[in-house]
């Protein structure tokens, strides 16, 4: 069959074409932003056409999906529509394909990718698996038996979804502009896990998560000692974290992982009961995790020089303060500095307080303006970068060009967060570092 994906460098729809490509599908794609972007690394190997203008001709029996971030009376939809062309939305075509598979749905307000990695990795050295990671990471073959999807609950996506198999990491208060309040999140997140054919693997220690009336039989894991999982003897090292998972007070085993912080614990802790639940042994499970490499834009350490540089796809305060937390473990004699990225003035809005809490972790901040693709500045009067800046002394506001704003903190840790992109001002750094001197560091 023929695809056609608008909005085809979005780090979800990249990842749709990979895997109708994969599939055996002819695939291509429409995008507006001209520019590199990370999303079209697979795209490219994959020899994806991207189109950036309507003058390149449509077959009559391309079946169109696209972005949310593409507006109905966008110029290319606009025109596959009055070309009569069949549109499908982006989670319902997803949601077919990981149906023919037995497929694991992993969802939370956090975590769900660094949770999808860490199961797609184990799968991968005990026999493979297909996967739609929503960092621009998807692949699959008809020949796999498992399908992991991370499953995002923006705008319900995750709703059209039926795995065999779910992860529940936790439950927040985000995206207030698809949802009334927290109760109406809980409620969504509870047809996702109701939809759920075998078992739901659940966070415990989050109180919306045990709120869920269950139909599906759930396994409940955390720190806390109520639960049917309980991790113990954490120790967080610079070298990476340790721990002890039990299970119904019986010690299962004792892991080790490259990955800092207790949130991504909890992450590993729910990918290893997950492959458990499949039949992989526990030995093999270890291997696994001592190989694993997160995913892109998750907590990605570049050093130049003396300046340590990290790229982190957190965006809402709790992931930002969490991550700054994992910074402090693996670099506990140095200076934190973060720059930040908002991405939508609703959150902006929303979050205004959490986001000062979360960021004065750090020893220093700055905030670029905000940075979005699906809000218009218009309908958020007076909603600017400044509502934070202006509680957090000493912060600052800044851009790749003025990125010499950091000329002081050349011995620091320096951490790039957003889920928009940060590279240009990470290049823009490493330029900078390039032409100064040393001994000016």
């Amino acid at each position: 069959m023929k695809y056609y994906c608008i909005g085809i460098k979005g780090t979800g729809m990249s990842t749709l074409a990979q895997i109708l490509h994969d599939l055996g599908n002819q695939v291509s794609g429409y995008d507006d932003a001209t520019a590199y972007k990370f999303t079209q690394a697979g795209l490219e190997k994959r020899n994806i056409p991207i189109y950036y203008d309507q003058s390149h001709p449509i077959d009559p029996d391309t079946i169109v999906t696209y972005s949310v971030a593409f507006k109905e009376n966008h110029k290319e939809i606009q025109r596959v529509r009055a070309l009569g062309l069949k549109v499908i939305k982006y989670n319902e075509l997803m949601g077919t394909v990981i149906n023919l598979f037995r497929s694991i749905g992993v969802s939370g307000t956090h975590g769900k990718t660094t949770t999808s990695s860490l199961i797609k990795h184990i799968l991968q050295q005990n026999g493979g698996c297909n996967y739609f990671i929503g960092a621009g990471d998807g692949y699959a073959s008809p020949d796999n038996d498992y399908f992991v999807v991370e499953s995002d609950e923006f705008n319900r996506h995750f709703t059209a979804y039926h795995p065999m198999y779910s992860i529940i990491t936790n439950i927040e208060e985000e995206h207030m502009e698809c949802y009334k309040d927290l109760d109406d999140i809980r409620d969504t997140f509870e047809i996702f896990a109701n939809q759920t054919s075998k078992l739901v693997i659940a966070n415990g220690d989050n109180a919306e998560v045990k709120k869920i009336h269950y139909e599906t039989p759930v396994l409940f894991y955390g720190f806390g000692f109520n639960n049917d999982v309980v991790i113990k003897n954490l120790k967080l090292l610079e070298e990476g974290s340790r721990f002890d998972i039990y299970i119904k007070e019986e010690l299962y085993g004792s892991f080790e992982v490259a990955l800092y912080g207790k949130h991504m614990v909890s992450d590993v802790c729910a990918a290893i009961l997950l492959c458990r639940e499949l039949g992989i042994p526990k030995d093999k499970i270890y291997d696994a995790l001592t190989t694993f490499k997160n995913a892109k834009r998750r907590f990605a350490i570049e050093k130049i020089r003396n300046t340590i540089i990290v790229d982190d796809y957190a965006h809402h305060p709790t992931e930002i303060k969490a991550t700054l937390e994992a910074v402090r473990q693996k670099y506990p004699n140095k200076r934190l500095v973060v720059v930040f990225k908002p991405n939508t003035y609703s959150r902006t809005r929303d979050f205004k307080k959490e986001f000062v809490d979360a960021l004065t972790v750090a020893d220093r901040v700055f905030l670029t303006e905000i940075d979005c693709n699906r809000e218009r500045q218009e309908d958020y009067p007076g909603v600017t970068s400044h509502m934070i800046l202006d509680e957090i002394e000493g912060s600052d506001i800044i851009s790749e060009e003025t990125i010499d704003k950091l000329q002081d903190e050349l011995n620091s840790v320096i951490c790039f967060m957003s889920c928009a992109y940060v590279d240009k001002l990470i290049t823009a750094l490493k330029t900078y570092i390039a032409n100064t001197p040393k001994e000016e560091e």
